[in-house]
């Protein structure tokens, strides 16, 4: 095999993700791009056979994204790599390294770490070892960057990825709001590219078969001339498969913006849409500004008058934030009725601000990636492990759109309590967050709406049946009725499966 000189790889968490950041690095790697080459990978993968394609290469330099959800595997690939090939160099580089990097074993580990925007910083740092005049300092902080001095990643995305990937594009980066939460707290402003280089890209992408386009600009009803411009593009290429996903701010929906998300059929349009905390207080100490009226209202007009597919996200877990006061929150947000509610744990992300508030709040987090809070001053541990439980029961019933007949019932009144009853109940009857099938899902929530929660048989009945499809409604009375579901006690355990296996196959 021929060698490459300079590698740029990263572990994504699934196959169908395409990395956006490598990308940009190849495109603005210059004269040394034909030296360049991208590889992917996946958390499937063992980290010593990554290590074995990359090595076969013969790199002098690979460059490593290391992101929260890959930092174990990426520090024991890389570790890997200087166990069997010491001189090749190894730059990293992503949000995970970025801050807070001292002492983080991976650090140590690598030749080379560059802290912020690498899009240029890798391309001149690479130009430098070949040189042979290697830098004195391991760690190099990127400096700040103009985008119209950026070539565009989007050539970059090859016919294989537009035929089996989620393409990642942004029209803007930074953002001007400073949710402690968040690392995008950290930066100055929001600058938005040049929005005719911008729509060509996309009609070039377009052109070549892409169809879903996942925008991951922070704010992207921020610029309302440049959001509606996007708009524009897409209306004029509706087809059946198009289908666009933006992250947008809730209590900033002008008429013209509006105009256009109404011309979307459904379908096409997805908007993930930040609420995190209804509660004032909780807002304005981790530096939150929101309007709450204007946030419910744009909700309502989304949900009543758009067929955008509504994505609204909470946080469980922020300074200041008891159960009764995020409770209050799911229920306002239930009654907004978006399609989805993605119920979060706080996490304590590297260089994020709301480290300043560990002190007063006790905040206690998880010292291993994804550094969620396991507990506060005003929640506890067993109260924090029932509210995780709470949202993994929330996404695999709710979100899944299943249910759609049963929920109402489910979330009449009191909806977070009726809820947290039922998730309760749930791993109390099989100890499981994970691996429960449709039809057991569907007779344990029999079981849970009419012992647990005493709704009406009938109604209960009615409401699954709509929900499951599956055969007539006389079939699947008797089914609930004459198939008990068994509880966490009954299950044998896989060891003893496997010992049973060995038994009968000597």
């Amino acid at each position: 095999m021929p060698q490459t000189k300079i590698l740029l790889s990263t572990i994504n968490a699934r196959y169908f993700h395409a990395s956006l950041g490598l990308r940009y690095l190849l495109a603005n790697m210059a004269e040394l791009e034909a030296d360049t080459a991208l590889f992917e990978f996946t958390l499937e993968q063992r980290p010593i056979d990554i290590a074995e394609e990359l090595l076969a290469h013969q790199p002098e330099i690979i460059g490593i994204s290391i992101y929260i959800w890959n930092i174990e595997q990426s520090s024991q690939l890389i570790a890997l790599i200087k166990a069997i090939s010491p001189e090749t160099n190894i730059v990293i580089g992503g949000p995970e390294v970025s801050y807070e990097w001292q002492g983080v074993p991976v650090v140590e580990m690598a030749d080379y770490l560059i802290c912020g925007a690498a899009d240029l910083a890798f391309a001149a740092l690479c130009r430098t070892i070949l040189n042979g005049d290697r830098p004195h300092d391991k760690v190099i902080q990127a400096a700040p960057l103009a985008l119209e001095d950026l070539a565009l990643p989007y050539p970059y995305f090859t016919d294989t990825d537009i035929a089996n990937r989620i393409i990642y594009v942004e029209a803007s980066r930074g953002c001007p709001f400073k949710c402690e939460f968040c690392l995008s707290a950290l930066d100055k402003s929001c600058v938005h590219f040049n929005i005719d280089d911008f729509l060509e890209a996309m009609a070039q992408l377009y052109q070549r078969g892409v169809r879903h386009f996942k925008f991951t600009d922070r704010t992207f009803n921020l610029n309302i001339d440049s959001s509606c411009a996007v708009l524009d593009f897409f209306l004029q290429r509706l087809d059946d498969s198009l289908f666009l996903h933006f992250e947008v701010i809730p209590d900033h929906l002008p008429d013209a913006l509006k105009a256009r998300i109404s011309c979307f059929p459904s379908g096409t349009l997805q908007l993930e849409i930040g609420i995190q905390s209804f509660n004032p207080e909780v807002q304005q100490l981790i530096s939150r500004k929101q309007n709450n009226q204007r946030s419910a209202e744009s909700l309502r007009w989304l949900r009543e008058a758009s067929h955008a597919h509504l994505h609204a996200d909470l946080i469980i877990g922020l300074p200041g934030e008891d159960m009764t006061s995020f409770g209050q929150g799911f229920d306002q947000l239930v009654t907004l009725n978006p399609h989805e509610i993605q119920v979060g744990i706080l996490k304590r992300l590297k260089g994020a601000p709301v480290a300043r508030h560990d002190g007063l709040f006790q905040m206690c987090y998880n010292p291993m990636p994804p550094y969620n809070l396991l507990c506060n001053n005003h929640i506890n541990f067993i109260t924090m492990q029932r509210l995780n439980r709470f949202a993994r029961y929330w996404e695999m019933i709710a979100n899944s759109g299943r249910f759609k007949q049963s929920m109402p019932l489910i979330l009449a009144q009191s909806p977070f309590q009726n809820f947290m009853r039922l998730s309760d109940w749930l791993f109390e009857t099989t100890g499981q967050t994970h691996k429960i099938s449709l039809n057991r899902l569907i007779r344990l929530l029999y079981r849970g709406m009419t012992e647990l929660l005493k709704l009406d048989d009938e109604l209960t009945l009615q409401a699954l049946h709509k929900d499951f499809k599956k055969v007539d409604y006389p079939s699947f009375k008797t089914m609930m009725a004459s198939e008990p579901v068994k509880d966490k006690s009954s299950h044998k355990s896989s060891l003893a499966n496997r010992q049973a296996q060995h038994q009968l196959h000597p």
